[in-house]
């Protein structure tokens, strides 16, 4: 067991959310029980995922996409007033977790997609974000684009949509998880065999085209949920805490 403040003061100087310009409040969004003894972690705090927390007991949920995001309506009805009101009602963290989780070194969303998909990092690509986003690597062996379109089934169990611009065996490539199919471009000047991240964009087909470089969309969800997972399970062996990682299914 760890109070939320300890766990909170150490989740801060674990990922330096201050370091990030980010679209929501990363931290607590939700304050339930000070005492933290059962984690749920899951990619998005749906309703979905909020009841299968409930049903297990969860005292606290560790999500990479929460609340409060820039632009939208801060009035506390319809589904958020739902959400919340569960929170609430049964004294349950919400902790959030957002770009400082998709850059972390050795928790982050895209090194632990690294580790998945066996490519050794060569470093960040610039332009994708402050700190850096987005990294850029080598293939373990080259690779025809169906060989890692059927490496991305395997792994992620997602068929992913993709943009071919160039049949020659692939040997470095750039990634970053969830919606950073614009990141594609400064991918290309680095003159990478191939892009994945989770999206695409009508304009991301023409710009892989002409640019020559192949696209893996490869699925938000699918992209985002490694990097939770490793940090509810990175806090249950600190702190001697009971952690699940829930995965609500999305074909997204």
């Amino acid at each position: 067991m760890i109070t939320r403040t300890e766990c909170l003061s150490y989740l801060e100087t674990l990922l330096e959310p201050n370091r990030f310009q980010d679209y929501c409040p990363n931290g607590l969004q939700v304050a339930g029980s000070e005492q933290i003894q059962n984690i749920v972690s899951g990619v998005t705090a749906s309703q979905d995922l909020l009841d299968a927390a409930l049903d297990l007991g969860a005292d606290t949920i560790l999500v990479h996409h929460g609340y409060f995001w820039q632009g939208e309506d801060p009035r506390i009805i319809g589904i958020k007033q739902k959400r919340l009101k569960q929170l609430l009602v049964n004294d349950i963290n919400l902790i959030a977790y957002h770009l400082p989780l998709d850059a972390h070194p050795t928790l982050g969303n895209n090194v632990q997609l690294a580790a998945l998909f066996d490519i050794e990092v060569d470093g960040r690509i610039s332009g994708t974000g402050e700190p850096a986003l987005a990294l850029c690597g080598c293939l373990d062996e080259p690779q025809t684009v169906p060989e890692f379109a059927d490496k991305i089934w395997q792994v992620l169990e997602r068929e992913p949509l993709v943009i071919q611009a160039h049949d020659r065996p692939m040997t470095t490539i750039g990634w970053c998880s969830g919606a950073a199919q614009g990141y594609i471009e400064q991918a290309a000047e680095l003159g990478l065999d191939a892009f994945m991240s989770g999206e695409i964009s009508e304009k991301t087909v023409h710009l892989a085209r002409e640019l020559g470089i192949n696209y893996f969309a490869a699925g938000h969800h699918a992209t985002e949920r490694c990097g939770v997972m490793a940090l509810g399970e990175h806090l249950a062996e600190q702190f001697d805490v009971q952690h699940q990682f829930i995965d609500i299914d999305n074909p997204v």
